[in-house]
């Protein structure tokens, strides 16, 4: 019997656009848009549609797949007690995307746009190690040359921009919906960085009269694939190539910063404060550090779901310990968050068997995620005394990871912008572990920190030597 989408209960043709999102992979789909669907069904909030974007040529085949089917996505939601499917309409169009944005500047431009939207992800925002925006990155420098052609997200909203303030168009307010710290900070950093290479006084002016509110977003998202479509099929929705789906649980955490209005995004679960960064600290160290614990020791064990690396009584305790004994412990002060029933959700959350994440996707990218959410930890974590011996294991799991074979002998096939300069150096920290430590865009100066280059080259020799389950047990037993 086949299951049914629920489908928009608003008039679709009667909307209008208010936001310009870019980056229109699973993530936005399953959050933002959801959020906006659900303002929409309550019959509120129907001149902020959302006009979808890209700035890479993969999003051409989204924006191919989207328009085919008036630009609907299904969001299928993975509840252990029953699926659910429903078809979101808050996208009304999605822009042509072209080498120099010229469809997007135009869009931008446009004075009912009062909020441009981004999920361009972690590595995107050309953050360099010190955590600062990199003007000398390559894609930023010619954007700088060609202020009017420009080929990034960031490029295209200055010139979009440029054109604002030319015009005497109020500007739109800039919203990070991404997983970084500070991700409104960041965003300002790239686009001021960005137009201060052409223009320093309209990169004060930005500065000075753009808004860019800090934001915490989670929402489990998983690829799609085979499995993923065939669940969107059981809806009768089989010809939909680009289905989403995503744990039940959504959380949306942002700063009330929009001069140019808003949607009414409290009244369907957002969470409007002052202590943005006090959550997205939580999340980012509990819950994605967490995915980070178990990710490594189940990619090296071939274990190819996360349910199934939760359902490993090692991982899970070796999960459960480094939160209970390094993380929660310096991770500061929430209000209204037990931060021990939070690690508890996402305890939970992870052994969700309908999700069916991957520990694939949770290894992914480790050069950009790491220092993001383990190596502050460990800073925090040394800063305070402690040796951090759980997050050292942990970097030594990844480092082992990266050498690119499984305990089982199976290759690992490359998983990282960085994987072949990560694989030399995994091959060569065989036998000089300090040189993996040495990675300045990762560790920073924590080279220089005699004690936790000893740990990490005595934990990873230890992997080496007895393996993934060994080094678990002994961590475990401390």
């Amino acid at each position: 019997m086949t299951m049914q989408a629920t489908l928009p209960n608003y008039d679709r043709s009667k909307l209008t656009a208010g936001i310009v999102h870019i980056g229109l992979g699973n993530f936005h789909r399953a959050h933002l848009a959801v959020y906006m669907d659900d303002l929409f069904a309550m019959g509120l909030n129907h001149d902020w549609a959302i006009i979808g974007a890209g700035v890479r040529a993969p999003d051409a085949r989204m924006r191919a797949a989207l328009q085919a089917q008036d630009y609907l996505s299904t969001v299928i939601e993975l509840d252990p007690t029953g699926r659910s499917a429903r078809r979101i309409g808050s996208m009304i169009d999605f822009l042509p995307v072209e080498p120099d944005n010229a469809s997007l500047i135009a869009a931008m431009t446009r004075s009912e746009i009062r909020i441009v939207s981004l999920t361009v992800t972690e590595g995107g925002y050309f953050v360099d190690a010190s955590g600062q925006f990199d003007a000398s990155s390559p894609e930023i420098v010619a954007d700088g040359a060609n202020p009017t052609r420009p080929a990034t997200a960031f490029g295209a909203i200055v010139a979009a921009l440029t054109l604002r303030r030319a015009a005497g168009t109020q500007p739109f307010t800039v919203m990070s919906c991404d997983n970084l710290p500070g991700n409104g900070k960041v965003a300002r950093d790239a686009v001021v960085g960005t137009a201060r290479l052409s223009d320093p006084d309209l990169a004060t002016w930005i500065d000075q009269n753009v808004a860019f509110p800090n934001a915490m977003v989670d929402r489990i998202t998983p690829a799609t694939g085979p499995r993923e479509l065939a669940i969107a099929a059981e809806f009768g929705l089989g010809a939909d190539p680009v289905p989403v789906t995503c744990e039940p649980f959504r959380q949306w955490v942002l700063e009330d910063t929009f001069p140019a209005g808003r949607p009414a995004w409290e009244k369907v679960g957002a969470t409007f404060t002052a202590h943005v960064h006090a959550f997205e600290t939580m999340k980012i160290r509990i819950l994605n550090g967490g995915h980070a614990l178990i990710a490594y020791p189940g990619g090296l064990k071939d274990i190819h779901f996360v349910h199934e690396a939760m359902a490993d009584p090692l991982i899970y305790a070796f999960l459960d310990a480094v939160e209970s004994r390094e993380i929660l412990p310096i991770v500061p002060p929430v209000p209204q968050q037990d931060l021990l029933a939070y690690k508890s959700l996402i305890l939970q959350r992870f052994s969700n068997p309908d999700v069916a994440d991957t520990e694939r996707r949770l290894c992914l990218d480790g050069s950009n995620r790491q220092p993001k959410f383990i190596v502050p930890s460990i800073r925090d974590a040394l800063a305070a005394g402690h040796q951090a011996k759980g997050l050292t294991l942990l970097s030594a799991l990844w480092c082992r990871y990266c050498y690119g074979v499984t305990e089982a002998g199976e290759q690992i096939a490359p998983n990282d912008p960085n994987w072949d300069a990560l694989q030399t150096r995994a091959h060569a920290a065989r036998s000089t572990p300090a040189v993996w430590i040495g990675m300045e865009q990762v560790y920073g100066d924590l080279a220089q920190n005699a004690d936790f280059v000893a740990r990490f080259a005595e934990a990873l020799d230890f992997v080496w030597t007895h393996g993934v389950d060994a080094a678990l047990k002994r961590y475990i037993g401390h």
